[in-house]
């Protein structure tokens, strides 16, 4: 087989557990099964007791399994904090960066940001994954993102949030809608509406739902989706009404696709957060895009009213 070094055995190890596969963890290892089967082999002679649970579905770890998975933790993080540290001595920002955002903020903002990245930081790598919000937490704790952006988001134990922006949120309608002439909206206006809303797993869905039952309105649920993309069309195509981060409309505010009405509602905002895991060490090109992200984070005007 061929010899792994310390950080990539580490790791080998550590995605195996976390994933609970040997051919998973092979694979995003970039080696075959049968190599990361025999190292595991090779690592539980050296013991003289088993690393894995081979009897349970899916995969699970013995007791010295679990021990050594949380030293494979330990090792990658030191080598972590040691390629950043290294890089600290270096006056050149380079490495990668891996971003994974929601949909609504990489679609709107991300080619933006990265144009500006490459034009600052012409060495540095920028990597952006488009994740559901769950998926960008897993994607964080299992150390495949160095940075998530998500709205609504939530520190754990494990997890830390630096607060982005607050958002305002508009209706938005059809360009033939009866509302989509109204210079601003009260919450009563939207009684009795056709809405195009969000999944119900989703917390822009339960911070909606709330916001409706507060203030007494009735919406007829026409459809949901779980993204704003799809919302945006089904509501240019007539479907019924929404509301939805102002800044995310501008695009079809612009192309006379959609109306975006104020909402009398100062309450009503969605935050958006910067997610990393706790006691991270960012290497220059993470802190630098983590930099960029935080000099003008609300620089986007907001989508103004037709009529």
């Amino acid at each position: 087989m061929m010899a792994l070094v310390l950080f990539d055995s580490s790791k080998l190890f550590r995605d195996i557990a976390q994933l609970k596969s040997v051919s998973r963890g092979a694979a995003q290892n970039g080696i075959s099964q049968s190599a990361a089967s025999q190292h595991i082999h090779e690592l539980e002679k050296k013991l003289g007791m088993p690393l894995l649970d081979r009897s349970t579905r899916p995969l699970a770890l013995s007791a010295v399994g679990k021990l050594y998975f949380d030293l494979c933790r330990d090792v990658l993080r030191r080598e972590e904090e040691f390629q950043a540290a290294v890089d600290e001595l270096k006056a050149l920002v380079e490495g990668r960066v891996r971003v994974a955002s929601i949909y609504s903020i990489g679609l709107s903002e991300m080619s933006r940001l990265q144009e500006e990245f490459s034009r600052r930081f012409p060495n540095a790598q920028l990597q952006v994954d488009y994740l559901r919000p769950q998926k960008i937490y897993e994607a964080l704790l299992a150390d495949q993102a160095d940075l998530g952006l998500v709205s609504y988001p939530e520190a754990t134990k494990e997890l830390a949030v630096i607060p982005w922006r607050e958002e305002e949120m508009s209706v938005a309608a059809a360009v033939s809608h009866p509302l989509a002439g109204k210079a601003v909206l009260l919450p009563a206006d939207l009684n009795g509406q056709d809405f195009i809303g969000f999944d119900e797993d989703l917390s822009i869905r339960r911070e909606l739902d709330r916001f409706f039952r507060e203030q007494g309105i009735e919406m007829r649920l026409a459809m949901q989706f779980d993204n704003i993309q799809m919302i945006k069309e089904a509501v240019a195509l007539g479907s019924g009404i929404s509301i939805l981060p102002a800044r995310t409309m501008l695009a079809e505010v612009e192309q006379g696709r959609l109306v975006a009405i104020p909402l009398h509602a100062p309450e009503l905002v969605r935050p958006v957060g910067i997610v990393h895991r706790k006691r991270k060490r960012f290497n220059r090109a993470a802190q630098s895009f983590l930099e960029l992200l935080q000099e003008a984070p609300d620089r986007t005007p907001v989508a103004q009213p037709v009529g």
